[in-house]
């Protein structure tokens, strides 16, 4: 009120009051503009204050983690941004950069910060020379087995539980020095913290499902980050069921991002491990890992062909000991029991028939409880070429029993005599070469321009015409007419053991053959 009487009595009136009114506002707006700058000043001091304060030692990683989450400085959307990786131009030594899996080591957190603020001080034109910005993410994979197993040995599935770590690195995850913890733990943060999605390929289904007690998240003080999580895969293998069991089945399963193309993230076997880590305790059960190998998804073989994608292959074999002890050495045995017959008298009908018709049960019980076990398949296995061929070794060693009893019931012809003897070729073993002996050693006699150079056998059966009007049979030595001798026909009884000596022969030899042929060669097409 007194500037504006002053105002008044100097201006003469009501002049200066508009000018003072306008500069009374604008002083106001000044002095607020003012404290609203000192306002924001300090709350953004207080801020940055507070910032630093949270990597003070005593700070829980849950604070440190709320803090770095914060959604005004992290967004879980975007991928993690990628810096230059160190690239060394040909000239400069191999000990002037970082390769990439020391630049993501948990071990070393320090020394990639160490090298980036060596380099941040050269020239522009020698940092251009040092470093070569690589935009695509790399993610470190590698693979520890835990347990294998197969439900069925028979079948092509196979179950794998491994543990799959994946590593990167995010710059925006980094943490002060200051804070007692070598890494955070922020498995309460899995939905807040960017994650690979990395997805499954080729394989069967999963056990079970990813529930957080399966899986582990690290961040370290670098930024590195390490996911851990645990996977039951059920593998549907792939196998040559036409040679089972001799066939090694391939079980394969590739990982790989499911959005992201391989210009944006490449996926990598840490340390370029060739083949996959197995635990100390490594369990199995009825599955037999004889080889396995990491390697890159061809590819004509990817899925698809602009994805980063990493392929795992797993061989297993089947346990050759148990079909060899379940089914092969029982068969043999039964096959070969089914010979004994032939040793046995042609007459002993019922030993002979007991031993051919047990057997052919005992088989047909053994392969139908084994076969009920095998994959079922269109084509021809080498279980089925087993469980026929031996099938038909036993029928015919019966078919051969009743063929002896047939042949040696017969009555015979011309009332032919039979000679018992143990063994009929062996009985007919001296007549022959008796007989040869005197073919050879009789001179030739010329008889009215006819040579008489044959002779019998001292011991041959012979029809003889010297026995009045009824026909009989007498040996070679028994005065009967050279010129009416006539052989006769074997006695029935001759024939059936003739032919189980045969039997014993030939039986054992084409078991023996077919056993050679199928092992060598069922083996051989693996």
């Amino acid at each position: 009120m007194g500037w504006v009487a002053l105002g008044r009595r100097a201006g003469g009136g009501g002049r200066l009051a508009p000018i003072l009114s306008l500069s009374l506002a604008s002083l106001a707006s000044s002095l607020v503009f003012s404290t609203f700058c000192i306002l924001t000043l300090a709350l953004t001091l207080a801020s940055l204050v507070s910032a630093d304060d949270i990597f003070e030692e005593g700070k829980s990683d849950k604070e440190i983690l709320d803090n770095l989450l914060l959604s005004t400085r992290y967004d879980k959307r975007l991928l993690p941004p990628v810096q230059g990786t160190l690239r060394p131009p040909p000239h400069t030594r191999h000990d002037e950069y970082i390769p990439d899996h020391e630049s993501n080591d948990p071990d070393n957190p320090e020394h990639l910060e160490h090298h980036r603020h060596h380099y941040h001080h050269t020239s522009p034109h020698n940092y251009s020379s040092l470093f070569t910005l690589r935009r695509t993410l790399t993610v470190n994979v590698s693979v520890l087995l835990l347990s294998l197993a197969s439900p069925d040995e028979s079948s092509l599935k196979y179950e794998v539980e491994f543990l799959l770590q994946q590593q990167w690195y995010d710059p925006r995850l980094r943490y002060s020095n200051r804070s007692r913890y070598e890494f955070l733990n922020a498995i309460h943060h899995h939905n807040d913290i960017w994650l690979p999605d990395t997805y499954f390929i080729m394989h069967g289904d999963f056990k079970d499902p990813l529930i957080p007690v399966h899986f582990a998240l690290r961040i370290y003080r670098n930024g590195t980050v390490n996911y851990l999580m645990r996977r039951h895969l059920i593998l549907s293998c792939q196998g040559r069921l036409n040679i089972f069991p001799f066939d090694d089945p391939l079980c394969s399963f590739a990982i790989e991002s499911i959005s992201y193309e391989q210009t944006a993230i490449t996926y990598v076997w840490k340390n370029d491990e060739g083949t996959l880590r197995k635990s100390p305790s490594l369990t199995t059960l009825n599955a037999y890992l004889i080889q396995n190998q990491t390697i890159t998804c061809p590819i004509k073989a990817s899925w698809r062909g602009n994805y980063s994608c990493l392929k795992v292959d797993l061989m297993f074999t089947r346990d050759r000991a148990f079909y060899f002890t379940t089914v092969f050495i029982p068969g043999i045995i039964l096959v070969t029991s089914s010979f004994i017959t032939f040793w046995l008298e042609w007459n002993a009908v019922p030993a002979r028939v007991m031993i051919g018709v047990t057997t052919m049960l005992n088989f047909f019980t053994t392969s139908n409880g084994f076969r009920s076990t095998l994959p079922v398949v269109s084509n021809l296995t080498a279980m089925n070429v087993w469980d026929g061929v031996c099938m038909c070794f036993i029928y015919a060693s019966l078919l051969e029993f009743v063929c002896v009893n047939y042949v040696g019931r017969k009555r015979p012809l011309h009332n032919v005599v039979y000679r018992p003897g143990e063994n009929p070729v062996t009985q007919r073993l001296p007549a022959v070469l008796s007989r040869i002996g005197i073919i050879l050693a009789s001179p030739l006699k010329r008889e009215g321009g006819t040579t008489t150079g044959t002779g019998t056998g001292a011991n041959e059966i012979v029809a003889c015409t010297n026995c009045g009007p009824n026909p009989c049979t007498h040996t070679a030595t028994n005065g009967c007419a050279a010129e009416v001798r006539k052989k006769e026909p074997p006695h029935p009884i001759r024939v059936a053991k003739t032919i189980d000596v045969i039997a014993r022969i030939t039986f054992p030899a084409a078991y023996f053959v077919f056993i050679t042929f199928f092992f060598i060669h069922y083996k051989g097409v693996t």
